[in-house]
């Protein structure tokens, strides 16, 4: 799970983290009261979206305007917020179809001397929490990464220990941090380590981690998230999810309890189990076509679960074929079966189907796709299916 920037400052500030003071607002009067209770001289008004490079970004309906801006004077940041609130920034991650700025964060502005990138990941090969840090707060880490990779440290942190006072003063180090700087950002890399696991985040982003023309150091920016299995912990968190933010299909299929992420390939795919959703995702692509999402039904699915996968699917306009690939463990093939015709008559299924079915009841979940009356073509293996299915998608 996702949260905006003012939330992540919120929960950072609750633990001791150095953010400047700011508030969110909805509406033109709140921005008003936030400014004037602030008090300036200088503000900075950041459009709150779930997606990143929003000060390069620009607004469809002012281009010359980004999602970050500075403003010292009330009138020019009320400005601001007026061409932001209700208009919808485009940044690289959005994609050409934007995100619509629903609220605003209004916050003091800040004296910078330098900045520096920092943040705390969750590392699933090494199965350890991984900090990456870089002088070069601001840009893009990728452009980091790919032009000069040796400004960028990493230090992995073994969860059983946590961290010591020996990786916090290497990460410190490697941010260019000296003097009482040195000693401070030793003692913030502990306290956002125990932010991090104590709210079972996923992410912690900082960028940039700004050094103040005072020397103190401050966090300017922060993204975080969440695990979505552990949110009955925090309910505060659970709180603030955002739904205006997230893809509508998605909160559709987690009404279901299914595992669905929407992409922006042509064919569907409906698969049982995180893996073999995966390997059917790169056999689609080995074939020269691209996924237009990832479905996971689970090892339960009802005839009523899978009817609903289905039309989640479909929903997608940009689906021009869909390829159901089913090994029957716990779950039965004559269910997968059952939904799968089901959910293609109440749709008027227009689109080439492709269906693979290897497992429990197999025999059965075959007859009644063959008995349904619908042109279905059978897949004999997997590699099989997605040749198929990427032939029909192209004829």
């Amino acid at each position: 799970m996702n949260i905006h920037e003012y939330q992540a400052k919120g929960l950072l500030k609750k633990f001791g983290v150095p953010v400047p003071e700011g508030a969110a607002a909805f509406t033109i009067d709140e921005v008003e009261k936030v400014i004037d209770r602030l008090g300036g001289p200088v503000w900075v008004v950041k459009a709150q979206i779930h997606a990143g490079g929003r000060g390069a970004g620009s607004f469809k309906e002012k281009p010359e305007i980004g999602g970050v801006r500075l403003a010292k004077s009330k009138e020019e940041a009320v400005g601001h917020a007026k061409a932001m609130l209700g208009n919808t920034l485009v940044t690289k991650q959005t994609g050409q179809s934007g995100k619509e700025v629903r609220r605003i964060y209004i916050e003091d502005g800040c004296a910078i001397g330098s900045e520096l990138y920092l943040a705390i990941l969750t590392d699933r090969a090494t199965s350890q929490v991984t900090v990456v840090a870089s002088t070069e707060g601001g840009m893009e880490i990728e452009e980091v990464a790919e032009k000069t990779p040796e400004k960028i440290t990493r230090v992995a942190i073994d969860p059983l220990i946590g961290m010591t006072g020996f990786s916090a003063r290497r990460i410190a180090s490697g941010l260019g941090l000296e003097g009482s700087n040195l000693s401070s950002g030793i003692k913030l890399l502990k306290t956002l380590y125990r932010t991090y696991c104590e709210l079972d985040a996923t992410l912690l982003e900082i960028n940039p981690l700004v050094v103040t023309q005072a020397d103190d150091l401050v966090v300017l920016d922060a993204k975080m998230n969440f695990d979505d299995n552990a949110l009955f912990r925090h309910p505060e968190i659970e709180k603030m999810r955002d739904e205006a933010e997230e893809d509508p299909s998605e909160i559709e299929a987690a009404s279901y309890d299914l595992n669905y992420v929407k992409l922006d390939g042509t064919i569907g795919c409906m698969v049982n189990g995180a893996g073999l959703a995966m390997a059917t995702m790169d056999i689609i692509k080995l074939y020269g076509q691209e996924p237009a999402n990832f479905l996971d039904v689970g090892g339960s699915a009802t005839t009523e679960k899978v009817t609903a996968a289905f039309k989640i699917i479909l929903s997608d306009e940009n689906v021009k074929g869909i390829l159901v690939n089913i090994f029957g463990g716990i779950m039965r093939c004559d269910i997968i079966a059952e939904g799968v015709v089901e959910a293609a008559k109440e749709v008027n299924l227009s689109v080439p189907l492709v269906v693979r079915l290897e497992g429990t009841n197999v025999g059965e979940g075959k007859k009644i796709l063959a008995d349904s009356g619908l042109t279905i073509i059978s897949g004999e293996d997997l590699g099989d299916a997605a040749k198929k299915i990427v032939e029909a998608v192209r004829g």
